[in-house]
């Protein structure tokens, strides 16, 4: 008889071997589907673009009818690239049936922001310069706040 024994993963259990337990980890009465979970980076990244898209096609919907809005975490960079900064968003025009596309790229975003504020504040930018872009028009155009 062997007295090797299995090593027991150490993130699922605790010392007794019994693993979490208790209210803030099972379904109750008050949570039948268990504890809500925390929202992700990419999920608060998510809600600030629906925020200032929402407050962008509100002004513009008739113009952005068929033009469809992407993140993405990195953009895809050529091997030949020599720009000294990473872009923040990317235009990709429409064809025949295809739609235009605004692309955000999440992560170049996301290191350029200190806090929530600054967050909202430079996808609101990134997002009227490429809408401006897309309409052939000046950002301050498209929300007369880009211009301050």
């Amino acid at each position: 008889m062997s007295d090797h024994v299995p090593a027991r993963p150490t993130s699922a259990r605790d010392r007794h071997g019994r693993g979490l337990r208790g209210p803030a980890v099972l379904p109750g009465p008050l949570t039948p589907q268990g504890p809500p979970r925390r929202p992700s980076r990419r999920d608060r990244f998510d809600e600030v673009v629906l925020d200032v898209l929402s407050a962008l096609e509100a002004r513009w919907s008739t113009e952005l009818g068929l033009v469809e809005f992407a993140i993405e975490e990195t953009p895809l960079m050529p091997a030949d690239w020599s720009a000294p900064t990473v872009p923040l968003g990317s235009l990709v025009p429409g064809s025949g049936s295809t739609p235009s596309r605004v692309v955000l790229f999440r992560r170049p975003i996301e290191m350029r922001c200190e806090t929530p504020g600054d967050l909202g504040a430079l996808v609101y930018t990134v997002l009227v310069e490429q809408v401006a872009e897309l309409l052939g028009r000046r950002p301050e155009d498209i929300d007369p706040r880009a211009g301050e």
